[in-house]
């Protein structure tokens, strides 16, 4: 048997795309008023009928995951980014902590949605790692410097401090505000890089923040 195309994709498909988007435009909207919609709630929202609203999402998960933000970005880095690993990490967690900020309904709801023990496929987009592949496009310069797989490993040490976990954290049980939160953030991942760097030093490498 082939593989089944989505509703949206068959037939009439400017049409039905329209409709997709007007029901997470209307899904985000719910969320954002701290909400977890379902179907019929976003359909409401939207003034589709609930069996046309079933026909693009089969169930609650299935629109809520459809809600999580999609970034496609392959760098958060400008078009003239700065050489210096320092400057680059900085100038991209400004953007991922402002995108984290300004999603932070949605990015909770996604993340409780991955730690539910329910083992679903359909949520994979939730957990495709891509702050990492943005962080390690920060940290180039240190290659040649670092092994890639000590770049890779920092990457991964810097995403656990800084991002929606984070942020839940330090504003739901620290108790700070948003703004401190990120200045948190921020300044726990220069200090991995900072320590990444001394540790290379150490072992004779000589490594410099600044790219070639």
């Amino acid at each position: 048997m082939g593989m089944s195309i989505p509703y949206e994709r068959s037939g009439r498909t400017r049409q039905k795309l329209r409709t997709r988007d007007a029901l997470v435009a209307a899904t985000r909207e719910l969320v954002a008023q701290g909400l977890t919609p379902t179907v019929e709630s976003a359909a409401a929202r939207a003034e589709i009928s609930r069996t046309t609203a079933y026909r693009y999402f089969t169930n609650q998960r299935a629109l809520l995951i459809a809600a999580h933000p999609e970034i496609d970005r392959k760098s958060l880095l400008g078009a003239n980014p700065p050489r210096d690993a320092s400057a680059r990490l900085g100038s991209v967690l400004d953007e991922f902590l402002r995108i984290t900020v300004e999603t932070e309904p949605q990015l909770r709801m996604a993340l409780r949605l991955s730690l539910e023990r329910v083992a679903d496929q359909t949520d994979s987009s939730l957990r495709q790692g891509r702050a990492i592949g943005w962080i390690e496009d920060a940290l180039a310069p240190l290659l040649g410097q670092l092994a890639k797989p000590e770049v890779h490993r920092l990457a991964i040490g810097i995403r656990s401090a800084a991002g929606i976990e984070s942020l839940v954290w330090l504003t739901d049980v620290a108790r700070l505000s948003r703004a401190q939160a990120v200045e948190v953030m921020k300044s726990s991942a220069q200090a991995q890089l900072r320590s990444a760097i001394a540790d290379s030093k150490r072992k004779g490498r000589r490594p410099s923040t600044r790219g070639t």
